[in-house]
């Protein structure tokens, strides 16, 4: 492993070839900008691309993806972003474990497996550090790269609410604005971060209406359990976002959001509201991310272990 500059990254998306793009499993707005905004920069320098994910892009996601069919070829070189841990590449990990020639990515927890790792854990988004490396590369920004990057940089930033805002976070975005004035900021934001299907909001009142409080009302505990959405007619896809509830009432420190995929694998979403490092929390648990909003997973343990191994964790952290 060896960890480089942007101008150095820049040098090698110049020179490299037939390049597969990796983003995590559970694609948000930050790994789908990512791999797609590459994609169209290797694209513009002649240079064959394409982007895997082990799950599904989310619909409303559909307006950063590009006209163009995906092509199928052997890579001569693997490229991941957004992705700080081989684990996260989900069922592509056996085909692509150890092979990640470079890695982009700004999570703190970063577990620096690719060969060149360009990490800049200050950074708000992927996005943010993929916008200096194509400047560096002379890029001429396209719509589909502009609308990338901007919807990266705002939904990792939660419609640059959250405190890993920086001002290069809203100097970039206020140049692509600038650059593309014809763009709707507007409706991106609104999709982002406003409307929600009438299941989706269905599925929010299920998860608020069995909410948890702990260490006297400081920690919230949501259960997305495989049961309860089976109960309730919650499907899996419609609830994207629900890890920000658990920090809506007031006085909370920490939520907690525990999904289950499958019965019996756990997959827990941990947010910070002020000064709890939730990223060294799941670090203990096995996980990871960033310090106000990070994960880990649990198997073989019953809920009442899942709650229990949690709160014996980030009650310390209170």
């Amino acid at each position: 492993m060896k960890q480089i500059s942007v101008e150095q990254a820049a040098a090698f998306l110049e020179r490299c070839e037939d390049a597969h793009i990796l983003i995590h499993r559970s694609p948000d707005g930050d790994c789908i900008g990512s791999g797609y905004s590459l994609q169209a920069v290797l694209r513009l320098l002649g240079k064959r691309s394409k982007v895997l994910c082990a799950d599904p892009i989310p619909e409303r996601f559909g307006f950063l993806l590009p006209e163009e069919p995906e092509e199928d070829f052997p890579p001569k070189c693997v490229i991941a972003v957004d992705v700080s841990d081989e684990k996260l590449f989900g069922s592509l990990e056996p085909d692509y474990a150890g092979k990640v020639d470079l890695c982009v990515d700004h999570h703190v927890s970063n577990l620096l497996y690719a060969g060149q790792v360009l990490l800049e854990p200050h950074a708000a988004a992927a996005c943010e550090v993929l916008y200096k490396v194509y400047r560096a590369m002379g890029i001429q920004f396209t719509k589909q790269i502009a609308m990338c990057l901007y919807t990266g940089m705002a939904t990792d930033t939660g419609c640059f609410k959250f405190s890993c805002t920086r001002p290069e976070t809203h100097i970039f975005t206020a140049e692509i604005m600038r650059e593309f004035p014809d763009i709707r900021y507007d409706l991106i934001n609104r999709s982002m971060f406003t409307v929600k299907s009438r299941a989706a909001l269905h599925a929010e009142m299920v998860m608020l209406s069995q909410m948890e409080y702990h260490c006297n009302d400081r920690v919230t505990l949501i259960w997305a359990t495989h049961d309860i959405c089976q109960e309730n007619g919650v499907d899996v896809k419609d609830m994207e976002g629900i890890s920000s509830l658990g920090l809506q009432p007031e006085g909370v420190e920490v939520g907690l959001t525990v999904r289950e995929p499958e019965p019996g694998v756990y997959k827990i979403s941990m947010r910070s509201a002020k000064d709890v490092n939730v990223s060294e929390i799941c670090k203990k648990l096995g996980g990871g991310g960033h310090v106000k909003a990070a994960g880990c997973m649990m198997t073989d343990c019953t809920r009442d272990e899942v709650r229990e191994r949690l709160l014996a964790a980030v009650e310390p952290a209170l």
